[in-house]
């Protein structure tokens, strides 16, 4: 077991046994998790709180446990099957990592690399692997999905993926993306055998030096190759199935208390989302070649370099600047609970001033040009827009700013980025390291009488 590891499952076990000690009590939603839960351990399946909007994965993962490892069905032992999924996550990021650097994971199972052990440290991914919740094993599934495509284990990415959808009914998406990932993969390195005919080509030009003009010639080719690519579809088409008979057996995509989570088209939940992967993710933004600077430059140029550039910089900006006036959602959820810091954001940012929304439009599509940038070096103009493409329906829907929502689209957005230097990892390390410190410091030792602890 490398050191690294060591010491992140060293910390992940005394911050459980401390919020346990401290935190005696089902706090937030864990109250409804929980008494689901037991309501499964004692075998009581018919049972089902309808104000749980998500299916019932965690609580089967629990009974698992239980089952395997005579666990008991506490407050304390079922906060250990999110805080197990977490401990999991560095394994499962490794292969992920290595699937985009195109290099075989280390020979022992138990040694992750150092920067998967970091990135399972990502404060929104960390914070709540103590808590009975289902990101963290919703997170974990779905890269395994990924990454059992990347290895063309398509049937047990497709079982992986079902496994996912389990635990979050939008994890849907991401088996999709698992396929259309793994397969613009194998369309980009595969080769033809000596003295076979050429193969049909994808037009996939790098993603820097890619014009508008090559996007349609990309979907033109796509034709050619799909021949190629359909076989692997084939285990995916059941999972769609299966998702398809539960969206018609349960009348929509929410599971519960469905008066309060109304699909609604909420643009820019994608701003919020692409704003705060910048805020989590600047270390690793910064540590290409010429670092800061050159990053600054890079975006100054995609934006204003020239007339024609500045005139589309300008419409895109109006453009998002509409979606704010009309799509912006003010939910009664975000308002009203302060115990969360979307709270404190939305009020002392967003609410500062009726112009801040529409000043920060700018800032959104920079860091969007940033991302595109830093995630092209080493990828293909679909590789590149293939995450954005899929983070649309996900974050399109959903009414409430919840940085939850966000987790698993950083993740995947995250491990793209291939070539970091070691000193940016060390600052990515340190940067997770102090949010991780001052949210978990403030909920366990910080709460305040009559609002309670604060969370993300």
């Amino acid at each position: 077991m490398s050191s690294y590891y060591m010491v992140f499952c060293g910390i992940c076990v005394t911050v459980l046994k401390e919020l346990n000690a401290i935190v005696s009590e089902p706090y937030m939603d864990e109250p409804f998790h929980i008494l689901q839960a037991q309501a499964y351990c004692r075998a009581e399946y018919s049972r089902w709180d309808p104000k749980i909007t998500t299916p019932p994965g965690l609580y089967m993962l629990s009974l698992l446990l239980k089952r395997l490892f005579l666990f008991k069905c506490n407050v304390p032992m079922l906060r250990l099957t999110a805080t197990l999924a977490l401990l999991s996550l560095p394994i499962a990021i490794t292969r992920l990592i290595c699937y985009h650097k195109r290099e075989r994971p280390p020979p022992s199972i138990l040694s992750p690399l150092p920067e998967a052990v970091i990135l399972s440290a990502f404060p929104i991914a960390w914070f709540f692997g103590f808590l009975y919740y289902t990101e963290v094993p919703s997170v974990l599934f779905v890269v395994w999905t990924v990454v059992s495509a990347s290895q063309g284990n398509h049937w047990v990415a497709a079982l992986l993926g079902l496994i996912s959808c389990t635990f979050r009914q939008t994890n849907i998406v991401w088996v999709v993306y698992a396929y259309a990932s793994s397969q613009l993969t194998y369309l980009r390195f595969r080769r033809a055998l000596p003295d076979s005919p050429p193969l049909p080509k994808l037009h996939d030009p790098p993603a820097l030096v890619a014009k508008p003009g090559d996007l349609i010639r990309s979907v033109l080719s796509l034709p050619k190759v799909l021949p190629d690519i359909l076989p692997a579809f084939v285990p995916y088409t059941l999972v769609l199935a299966a998702f398809g008979a539960f969206v018609v057996w349960n009348g929509g995509i929410v599971l519960g208390d469905k008066a309060n989570h109304i699909p609604s088209l909420h643009i820019p939940q994608l701003y919020y989302f692409i704003s705060s992967a910048t805020f989590f993710g600047w270390p690793i933004l910064i540590s290409g070649s010429g670092g800061a600077p050159a990053l600054i430059c890079g975006v100054w140029s995609r934006m204003f370099r020239g007339k024609m550039r500045t005139l589309v910089t300008i419409v895109l900006c109006l453009a998002m600047g509409v979606t704010v006036k009309l799509f912006t959602i003010h939910h009664p959820f975000l308002l009203s609970d302060n115990r969360h810091y979307t709270f404190y954001v939305w009020r002392r940012i967003y609410l500062l001033h009726p112009a801040v929304p529409y000043a920060l439009v700018p800032v959104y599509l920079a860091c969007a040009w940033a991302w595109f940038l830093r995630v092209g070096l080493d990828q293909t103009l679909l590789q590149s827009l293939l995450l954005p493409v899929f983070v649309i329906p996900t974050l399109l829907p959903t009414p409430l700013l919840e940085p939850r929502y966000f987790l698993i689209p950083y993740i995947l957005l995250r491990s793209q980025v291939s070539d970091v230097p070691k000193r940016n990892m060390v600052l990515e390390g340190i940067w997770y390291t102090a949010i991780n410190a001052i949210t978990m410091g403030v909920f366990l030792y910080l709460p305040r009488e009559g609002v309670g602890r604060f969370m993300w």
